[in-house]
C-alpha cells in the first residue's frame, strides 16, 4: 500500500507544478477569463479543486479520530465498487462528457482577486491532501469504505475516493488549459 501511496502523493505534487507553473504569472483577468458564461474560468477550476477536495477533509478526520461510521450501503461491496468505479469514470479526463457539479461544491468560495494569494492557497491545499493521504495507511489497508462527502447514500472504497480526488483535478487541469489556450 505504501507504494500506492506514494503513487497519489506524487500525482498530487504534479498536478500542484503543473496549475502553478502554467497559470503562475497570470494576471487576476486572465485567471477570471471565462469565454462563455456556461465555462468555469481557470480561477474557478482551481476554486472548485480545492472546494470538493477539502469536502473529504471532515471523514479523513473522523477516520483518524476512530469516530467514522460505515454508511449502511458500505456492507455491499459489490455496490460500493460499482459506484466508486462509475465516479471515477465520470470525472476521468479522458470522460468528454460536461458535468454540472452540485451545489456545495461550487467554485465561488475564494474569490478575492488576488491570483497569486489563489494559487498560494491551492498549492497549501495540496500540501494538505498530501499529508492526509500519507495518514491513510492504516484505512486503506482495512479497504476502509467511505461516503460521498455530497451523499450519504453513495459510498464507495477509501482507495476509490483517493483516485477519484487525483484524476478529477487533471481533469480540471486540462479544462483550465484550454482557457489558457484562448487566451494566449
Amino acid at each position: 500500500m505504501e507504494i500506492k501511496i506514494k503513487d497519489w502523493q506524487e500525482r498530487i505534487e504534479e498536478t500542484t507544478q503543473a496549475f502553478l507553473s502554467s497559470f503562475g504569472g497570470l494576471s487576476p483577468e486572465e485567471l477570471s477569463y471565462k469565454p462563455d458564461p456556461k465555462v468555469w474560468s481557470i480561477e474557478e477550476n482551481i476554486q472548485h479543486l480545492i472546494v470538493i477536495n477539502e469536502s473529504y477533509f471532515p471523514i479523513f478526520q473522523k477516520l483518524e479520530e476512530g469516530t467514522y461510521e460505515k454508511p449502511f450501503i458500505g456492507n455491499f461491496s459489490f455496490l460500493t465498487k460499482l459506484l466508486g468505479n462509475t465516479i471515477l469514470k465520470s470525472v476521468s479526463p479522458e470522460n468528454p462528457k460536461k458535468l454540472k457539479t452540485i451545489p456545495i461544491w461550487a467554485p465561488n468560495k475564494y474569490h478575492d482577486g488576488d491570483a497569486e494569494a489563489l494559487l498560494k492557497k491551492f498549492e497549501d491545499h495540496q500540501k494538505e491532501i498530501s499529508q492526509w493521504i500519507g495518514k491513510l495507511g492504516p484505512y486503506l489497508e482495512k479497504n476502509q469504505i467511505i461516503h460521498s462527502p455530497a451523499n450519504k447514500l453513495i459510498a464507495y472504497p477509501l482507495s476509490t475516493a483517493l483516485e477519484i480526488i487525483t484524476i478529477h483535478e487533471k481533469r480540471h487541469f486540462n479544462q483550465a488549459k484550454k482557457i489558457l489556450e484562448q487566451i494566449k
